[in-house]
């Protein structure tokens, strides 16, 4: 399914990646919003095709695993009936938009996000991983999320357009903001940006290339909010998910108790005005629990490139996981779990996992050859705690 489609592309609905236990499928809810029949309509499809789960993507998508081939064309119709399947294949991968789920009414980041999805369905055509972020609260809490161009605000509350990896930002007017960014992508496409690191515009502008002084940052973004814990907030409940594996029946549960659901790019679901949740499945609202500190991949047998399990390594080690350190288990060295560093990260390799410390599962490791076993007989030396 992916003949001819661009390096590191991702799957959509409408185009998915095979893996070894099936189709992979991304659903992309405008905006991150999911409305409650649109949440019971997809836990309905997981229920009945996808093992019984959903994933909440590091880019705010749903994603669907284990669909049989034969299964692909009723899922698609379905998706359109609840008014979640792009109008065709070139435009889910267009949208690649992150949006703060903290948005207030009246504050323009739905409009601004709007206008974005329907500027860039007819815009050139950017790098597969290439995104914008909607980061206009009061104050930025994706900058650790994958964007590429940024809508922040400034202390003031000056709308800004900044260059991910630049300092600064451009002020801009909220009905210019649009256009301005994709200015921003017409510079970075027309200079050679695709050739950096995947295409990504935090490596173009490290390659010593900088926008033209019409593009260029004047402006500080205020300063970026603590990264979110799961639990009650002023915004309501927030729900994590370990892995990101939201099970069926628990999306179905949610539906009934938020009307406005919102994806988050850190495996949680905001719930905007629920204070507190009954118990329901894979649901973690303590925000000091371990495991919403360790990222794992789906890892062996369900995944082609994987070298070994993941999942079971990876929760057998949170509980040993000191406070505010970060595990990544990855399958391979594509570290799709992860993309950026953690403090340990093990990468399965053919001769057992690799240890690396505060890297990515590319990076040079400190130890190789490491079975599981020798792995749960010492936790602590895998932390630096022994």
């Amino acid at each position: 399914m992916s003949g001819g489609l661009p390096r590191g592309w991702c799957p959509d609905a409408h185009r998915g990646m095979q893996a070894e236990d099936g189709l992979i499928l991304r659903i992309s809810p405008p905006s991150g919003q999911l409305a409650a029949a649109k949440a019971r309509g997809l836990a309905d499809l997981a229920s009945r095709f996808a093992h019984g789960k959903l994933t909440i993507t590091s880019r705010a998508k749903l994603q669907l695993r284990g669909i049989a081939a034969a299964d692909h064309a009723p899922i698609l119709a379905r998706l359109a009936e609840i008014g979640l399947l792009d109008r065709d294949a070139d435009a889910a991968p267009a949208r690649n938009i992150i949006v703060t789920p903290f948005w207030q009414p009246g504050d323009s980041t739905l409009e601004l996000a709007t206008t974005l999805a329907a500027a860039l369905a007819h815009a050139p055509a950017l790098p597969a991983k290439f995104g914008f972020a909607v980061d206009t609260g009061t104050a930025p809490v994706l900058g650790a999320d994958p964007a590429d161009i940024r809508l922040e605000r400034a202390v003031d509350g000056t709308l800004l357009v900044r260059a991910d990896g630049a300092h600064l930002g451009m002020p801009v007017q909220a009905a210019d903001a649009v256009r301005r960014a994709l200015h921003l992508a017409d510079w970075f496409l027309a200079s050679g940006g695709v050739k950096q690191a995947r295409g990504r515009m935090r490596a173009h502008l490290a390659a010593g290339h900088k926008p033209p002084p019409d593009l260029a940052g004047t402006m500080a973004s205020a300063t970026a909010l603590a990264a979110p814990k799961p639990g009650p907030g002023p915004a309501g409940m927030l729900a994590a998910f370990a892995f990101g594996d939201l099970p069926a029946e628990t999306l179905d549960a949610l539906a009934g108790l938020s009307s406005d659901m919102r994806l988050t790019p850190w495996r949680m679901l905001l719930l905007p005005g629920v204070e507190l949740l009954p118990a329901l499945s894979g649901v973690i609202t303590d925000s000091a629990a371990p495991i919403t500190r360790v990222f794992a991949c789906n890892g062996a047998p369900g995944c082609g490139h994987a070298l070994a399990e993941t999942r079971i390594l990876a929760t057998a080690l949170a509980s040993h996981l000191p406070p505010s350190q970060r595990l990544h288990v990855s399958g391979c060295a594509k570290g799709c779990a992860h993309s950026g560093a953690a403090d340990v990260t093990l990468c399965a390799m053919e001769d057992g996992f690799a240890l690396i410390r505060k890297g990515n599962a590319a990076a040079i490791p400190e130890h190789v050859g490491l079975d599981p076993g020798q792995l749960l007989r010492h936790p602590g030396r895998i932390f630096g705690i022994d």
